[in-house]
């Protein structure tokens, strides 16, 4: 027994984003929205206060070792998050998101989210130390979305219901992405399930195409329920995407005619209109049904498939002005989002070690075939327990076996529970693309780009020749591996 719980009318695209005047200290995002009559419904982030009096909590970590939680604070009212009250209280274990604060009065907290109609099993809270980047200089960690990840707060106050008008953004990155459903932030049903046409109104990013043709990518697209929107009535090639290293998503809805799409680099520079018109004709849009619940890195009936980073983000009441989303930018850009990924060496050679079985990952039988499938088993030194490094992008990895000479592979690009994985030629596919994640203290998830699944020891067993497939992140042992020459 397994021990596991269980996207016409295409508008060319139009930069409006001009450089707003330099905002005092303490001003955030929700300071400039309330000043545009467009004041946030609820606001979320793992890295940063959003209103300038902010000096709350921003989120709330489990421990593994015993599981005690801890909210995670801000250094100063309105400031960025503490990180190192985080690594203190998860020093010697790791720890999972169990809780993202919401910073209105509206207490619109996420909880990690229950099991719905696309996928019936509860969903997994995020590795708390998984994402660390830099914003205003200091050490914070985002919401690093693997397949399985999700929150969701059904019970919401002041959220948008129905035709009502409303705003929102997110930060995210244009680098961790996949073309699953669905990496949503925003309005959705209360039920977890697809309740039809225009009950959603959500922030969705990746590469998945529903209404073809799409044009770059990945993109910004409305998640309104049965399609996410490149713009019109879905199909919208003037949305080319943006795939910078940090990405502001825009999106607002008046609820009866008009919906509108921007992006802009996160780092620099202004917003790029993609779409603004009209609602899809299609029946159910015009006027909306949204619900109010308020979803993360999942869809409305939990389909949760996908990947994405998420560091702040906030819905509004009411239709935001174009100068106001112009000043949301600047502010953004001025958090001078930055990360770095030094670990591993590019083309260094290293062997991988399974925390829970305290073994190594090996080709079996040393084999050299295609298809050679792979286990854990006790260090033997050769190099068929050798993995050499090359980068593929950002984050990504190719893992090739020394003594094969054949690549780390998602078997036939699987996205089932229990994929296997073995060694095939190099293809150059995500599905031989791995991200290197840490968890701390020196252990890292191996999370193929394709599906978004981690490598797992199967059954978190110890014997020599226990097979590893790919799972769901479990937050377990069985899915943490240390990289080592």
């Amino acid at each position: 027994m397994r021990f596991r719980s269980l996207l016409a009318v295409a508008v060319t695209a139009l930069v409006v984003g001009i450089a707003a005047p330099a905002r005092a200290a303490g001003t955030g995002p929700c300071d400039l929205y309330a000043s545009g009559g467009t004041p946030c419904a609820a606001a979320h982030s793992t890295t940063r206060a959003l209103f300038g009096s902010y000096n709350g909590s921003l989120y709330q970590v489990r421990r593994w070792s015993d599981g005690a939680t801890s909210n995670i604070g801000v250094l100063s009212a309105g400031g960025y998050a503490n990180a190192a009250a985080q690594d203190s209280f998860c020093s010697g274990t790791y720890c999972t998101i169990v809780r993202i604060y919401d910073q209105t009065s509206h207490h619109n907290d996420l909880t990690i989210a229950p099991g719905g109609g696309a996928n019936p099993t509860g969903d997994q809270g995020a590795n708390a130390a998984a994402l660390p980047v830099t914003a205003g200089g200091h050490k914070v960690y985002g919401v690093y979305i693997s397949a399985g990840n999700g929150y969701r707060d059904n019970s919401t106050s002041g959220v948008a219901t129905g035709s009502a008008p409303e705003g929102m953004y997110m930060v995210t990155e244009g680098t961790h992405v996949n073309d699953r459903c669905c990496f949503d932030y925003g309005n959705a049903e209360t039920s977890n399930n697809d309740t039809g046409n225009g009950d959603m109104d959500a922030i969705n990013f990746g590469t998945e195409c529903w209404f073809s043709p799409c044009a770059g990518g990945p993109r910004v697209q409305a998640d309104l329920e049965n399609g996410l929107f490149a713009g019109g009535n879905g199909s919208n090639t003037a949305n080319t995407g943006r795939n910078s290293a940090f990405v502001a998503a825009v999106l607002k809805n008046n609820g009866t005619t008009t919906y509108a799409i921007k992006d802009g680099n996160a780092q620099s520079g202004g917003l790029a209109t993609r779409y603004n018109g009209s609602l899809p004709a299609q029946a159910g849009y015009k006027p909306m049904t949204k619900q109010g619940a308020i979803i993360l890195g999942i869809g409305g009936d939990n389909s949760n498939g996908s990947v994405g980073s998420f560091f702040e983000g906030v819905l509004t009441s009411g239709y935001p002005s174009d100068a106001t989303e112009n000043s949301v930018q600047s502010n953004i850009v001025a958090v001078r989002y930055s990360n770095s990924v030094s670990f591993p060496a590019n083309g260094g050679t290293y062997r991988l070690t399974n925390l829970a079985s305290g073994k190594v990952l090996d080709a079996i039988n040393c084999g050299t075939a295609n298809g050679t499938l792979l286990d854990v088993w006790q260090p033997l030194g050769n190099t068929c327990q050798q993995w050499k490094f090359a980068n593929a992008g950002a984050n990504k990895w190719t893992l090739t076996n020394v003594n094969a000479g054949k690549t780390l592979d998602a078997v036939n690009c699987g996205w089932a529970l229990g994929t296997a994985v073995d060694l095939w030629q190099g293809l150059g596919n995500t599905c031989q693309q791995w991200a290197v994640v840490p968890a701390g203290n020196g252990r890292y998830e191996l999370v193929v780009e394709n599906s978004g699944m981690v490598l797992d020891d199967v059954n978190c067993g110890t014997a020599d020749g226990t097979r590893v497939d790919l799972w769901m992140w479990l937050n377990n042992t069985c899915q943490l591996w240390s990289i080592a020459s």
